[in-house]
């Protein structure tokens, strides 16, 4: 007697092709990313490029669309060449900071917490990123303020000589700390902290304890095995986190305009010149300067090993 089997349905009949042939299914499966990639991510960054080689004409204030490299010349122009170095210089300050603030919580986090407090632990970085980012900045607006209570803070303390010391430094003081580079510096701080602690708690959970015992039995101090044992082992980390820090703070636009002294930075330059200005190749070419930056700060830190602790 024959069996009769049931006709297989349209499912079935995948499955059964996907299984014979398995490049075919990595081939749907990465086919939309890849496409989403080339087309929409990679193919504005060639828009881009291209439109920063164009030039605008200064009597009409259309764009000629023609080769030239003079729009890249305007960038060394003492406005722009301001420009570009203080959102760098802001940029490695912050990263710098972020470090300093962020290596003792890391270290904790990976040498001590266990368990529940490791959860709280994760729980207290992520959870500011969870909150509206124009809320943190307004907010650190109020708090920086004159008025805020940071002010009402030190006066309370009788501490007001610190922050008018600091207030009267020159190239970063001002008027009160919500309008000078010191309170820009600190709400940079704030905002890409985070970023910075993730990956350095990941490469402090991966140096060896045998590691630091061995330091201790040779003799070294705990100043010594810092610098020369952990350091070295916990710079793809520092590495790591610094790419997210350095890069976000060169192409933030939002925290500038509201905190600080209205003083221009790149993402700002390329806001404002694509549209208030209508300069559409200047912007391009400051869009481009971030780009070129971080591939080659990417490129050293591929070197140094640091995308293992992402």
């Amino acid at each position: 007697m024959t069996a009769i089997l049931p006709a297989k349905s349209i499912a079935d009949r995948l499955t059964t092709l996907f299984w014979r042939k398995p490049k075919l299914l990595l081939a749907l499966l990465i086919t939309p990313p890849l496409l989403w990639l080339g087309v929409i991510y990679l193919g504005s960054l060639a828009a881009l490029l291209l439109q920063s080689f164009y030039s605008i004409d200064e009597f009409s204030g259309m764009v000629v669309r023609e080769f030239t490299l003079k729009t890249y010349g305007e960038l060394l122009r003492p406005q722009n060449y301001d420009i570009i170095l203080r959102t760098l210089t802001m940029s490695a300050a912050v990263t710098i900071g972020s470090v300093i603030l962020a290596f003792p919580i890391a270290y904790y986090a990976a040498r001590y917490a266990k368990g529940r407090w490791k959860a709280v632990f994760y729980l207290g970085i992520m959870l500011p990123l969870w909150s509206s980012y124009l809320v943190k900045v307004y907010a650190w607006k109020l708090i920086l303020a004159k008025e805020g209570i940071l002010t009402w803070a030190v006066t309370q303390t009788h501490t007001n000589f610190l922050l008018d010391a600091a207030l009267a430094l020159p190239g970063i003081g001002g008027n009160s700390l919500s309008t000078s580079y010191i309170g820009m510096f600190l709400v940079f701080t704030y905002v890409w902290l985070p970023f910075m602690i993730l990956p350095m708690q990941a490469a402090l959970e991966r140096v060896p304890t045998s590691m630091l015992e061995a330091s201790q039995d040779l003799g070294a101090t705990s100043s010594q095995t810092f610098r020369t044992v952990i350091v070295p082992l916990a710079l793809p980390g520092i590495i790591a986190g610094s790419i997210f820090t350095f890069s976000l703070t060169m192409g933030d636009y939002i925290i500038p305009q509201i905190v600080g002294n209205s003083a221009n930075f790149i993402g700002m330059a390329v806001y404002q010149l694509q549209g208030t200005a209508g300069n559409t190749p200047l912007a391009a070419a400051f869009a481009v300067i971030p780009i070129v930056i971080m591939l080659i700060y990417l490129s050293l830190a591929k070197r140094a090993g640091a995308f293992d602790a992402l």
